[in-house]
């Protein structure tokens, strides 16, 4: 029935070539290079840099440095973006929380509601992030070449809006 189909012949390599693998992995391996250089870190302080050495801290808790606002977020708007539940971005806060990196605070213009905020450690983990960032893609400008990485920052970026 399928006689015509690469399938029936067993030919899947498409499944490990394909965009979408490829972006996945190119992601984690961002996310795991932003990380060490986070565990590295001399303005990180060090139970966080111990917790991100050990691969405590991964690439879920990088979701709330990319995506909580400098003035704060609510739960909804943070699982919305990290494109998480919210049960499940309760559970990221929750534990970031416990770590000082962040606090609930009343909603000032809801006071129903509370807002996720960057606590003074919490900054300071986000400077951290931003300087491991750019150092990230300086290593990945090199390792491609910088046209090449100008073209995938533009076509990932036009296909993501």
């Amino acid at each position: 029935m399928n006689e015509g189909l690469p399938l029936a012949a067993g030919d899947d390599r498409w499944r490990s070539g394909h965009l979408g693998r490829l972006m996945g992995l190119a992601l984690r391996r961002f996310d795991e290079r932003v990380l060490d250089l986070m565990a590295r870190d001399a303005a990180v302080p060090l139970a966080l840099s111990n917790l991100a050495a050990r691969a405590q801290v991964g690439a879920a808790h990088i979701h709330i440095t990319r995506h909580l606002a400098l003035k704060g977020s609510r739960l909804t708007e943070l699982a919305r973006q990290a494109g998480m539940s919210k049960q499940a971005m309760g559970d990221l806060v929750t534990q970031c929380e416990a770590w000082g990196l962040v606090r609930r605070e009343p909603d000032p213009l809801d006071a129903r509601a509370r807002r996720i905020v960057f606590t003074e450690t919490g900054l300071l983990w986000l400077e951290a992030f931003r300087q491991a960032v750019a150092q990230a893609e300086a290593e990945f400008r090199a390792q491609v070449g910088a046209e090449v990485a100008t073209v995938v920052a533009l076509g990932l970026e036009a296909y993501g809006t």
